[in-house]
């Protein structure tokens, strides 16, 4: 378990306008005509990359809500070798892997073409805000340790 260096709640009180327009951002997603689950899914890979535990917690769980099959949480980390994802969600990770990962992979080609097959170009710029949002709410949760529901719990005990 690690200390916060800011509370999340305090760095929402420090910055309130870029706070509204993440906020913002996050809801014109829900009506990007993108899926819910496949936004989910999204920002928990990103989160698994980055090494996010608030996020990794907030989307699990929100994904739960959703009535995803558990185990296609679990095995989210291995998409690659598992058949529980659709042709669509696959483009997806490997796209959402490729930009979270930009400095070491470029955005390669491969990845952009499997995207192009499974969505249309505006849902290909939808999806790449939604990668960005999620990279940028990982920046502040791991940048300022924001501590998940379980920690606030144990820190109290």
């Amino acid at each position: 378990m690690t200390t916060p260096r800011i509370r999340n709640a305090q760095a929402y009180k420090l910055a309130p306008e870029q706070l509204k327009a993440m906020m913002a951002l996050e809801e014109s997603f829900r009506d990007s005509g993108l899926e819910a689950e496949l936004l989910e899914l999204i920002k928990l890979r990103v989160s698994q990359i980055n090494g996010c535990a608030f996020c990794l917690h907030m989307h699990s769980s929100d994904l739960i809500k959703l009535g995803v099959d558990p185990m296609k949480l679990h095995v989210l980390a291995a998409w690659r070798e598992s058949g529980y994802y659709s042709a669509r969600e696959r483009a997806a990770f490997g796209w959402a892997e490729a930009l979270t990962l930009v400095s070491q992979t470029h955005a390669p080609d491969s990845d952009y073409e499997a995207l192009r097959a499974e969505f249309s170009e505006e849902e290909q710029v939808r999806l790449t805000y939604a990668i960005g949002a999620i990279n940028t709410w990982n920046r502040l949760a791991v940048g300022f340790r924001f501590a998940h529901p379980i920690e606030q719990v144990r820190a109290a005990a």
